[in-house]
């Protein structure tokens, strides 16, 4: 096991679209050593600038010249990154744009840069778009092996429902080369919020601001969040109740405060957030939970250390 440290001191790792951390701070707790991160959202990048001490560089990575040196700088043997994913439509209306090159533009930064490998995490439904098709191609092409999975939080130490994408890459190697280890590590029962934090909440039942109201919005402690998002709205006084609520309306009944979603992120306590409330609360929706991001590390790293 002690022998698992010698990664920190020798796979040099850089986190691209970086968001407020998530990924950030799962691969720096399995001792990857994260020698720069990129972000171009300002509100974001100062956010990440209050948590780490590498270079946090502002950067527009569609340029794929600037990019590519300024990347090919820090010499990364893995690149990390969560390319933004808004625009990617529900699966079967493969309506494409915007945000969705940017994903594109991760795969170009990783195929010019050829480090030994990569970890490209998602929504799922990036695994049915236009873009990931081809991206896989060239990922391909470029000798990489791929382990493309979709993983559930809640079965990777996070109190979250949320569904994630991961695509690995090692280059040189064969496809599903981690596969076994992601699928035999998850927990056999999904994680809830009281699993997560015991005896240390006042509440048992809460309110998540649903899409529209054909869907529940009154959650339990004693199941797994739904999917954080970068919403959160008190309760309406207009709300009409759902069938599925896990409580009536009552007038204890409140939405989860700023902190609460950040933990259910699994963001430590101590984590530094700035900025507007508005910004604060979309950087932790957007962000990947940070325990999700540590067991894609760990996994990773027992990988390495065996076949390295």
């Amino acid at each position: 096991m002690d022998d698992l440290m010698g990664i920190k001191s020798g796979l040099r790792t850089v986190d691209l679209f970086a968001g407020g951390g998530g990924l950030s701070a799962g691969f720096l707790d399995e001792g990857f050593n994260i020698v720069a991160a990129y972000e171009f959202w300002e509100a974001a990048a100062l956010c990440y600038e209050s948590n780490f001490s590498h270079p946090l560089i502002r950067a527009d990575l569609s340029d794929f010249k600037q990019a590519v040196l300024s990347v090919a700088a820090y010499q990364p043997e893995l690149i990390v990154g969560g390319p933004p994913c808004q625009d990617f439509s529900q699966a079967g209306l493969r309506v494409e744009s915007g945000r969705a090159d940017l994903t594109k533009s991760f795969a170009d930064i990783v195929i010019a840069l050829k480090p030994q490998y990569f970890v490209m995490e998602n929504v799922d439904r990036i695994a049915k778009s236009d873009v990931y098709s081809k991206v896989r191609v060239r990922f391909k092409q470029s000798g990489y092996g791929l382990t493309e999975r979709l993983l559930l939080a809640s079965k990777c130490g996070v109190p979250q429902r949320r569904k994630r994408f991961f695509c690995l890459g090692s280059l040189n190697d064969q496809d599903g080369f981690l596969d076994e280890r992601l699928l035999a590590n998850l927990a056999e029962k999904e994680m809830t919020v009281y699993d997560y934090f015991q005896d240390s909440l006042d509440f048992e039942y809460y309110y998540r601001h649903p899409r529209n109201y054909s869907r529940r919005a009154i959650y339990s402690i004693y199941e797994p969040a739904a999917t954080i998002r970068g919403v959160n709205r008190p309760i309406p006084k207009g709300y009409p109740g759902h069938a599925k609520d896990a409580s009536p309306l009552n007038a204890t009944l409140r939405s989860l405060t700023t902190r609460e979603r950040a933990l259910i992120q699994t963001f430590p306590a101590n984590y530094k957030w700035v900025g507007t409330k508005t910004d604060i609360e979309q950087i932790i929706g957007n962000a990947v939970p940070v325990k999700l991001a540590k067991y894609v590390a760990e996994q990773l790293k027992y990988y390495i250390y065996l076949n390295g």
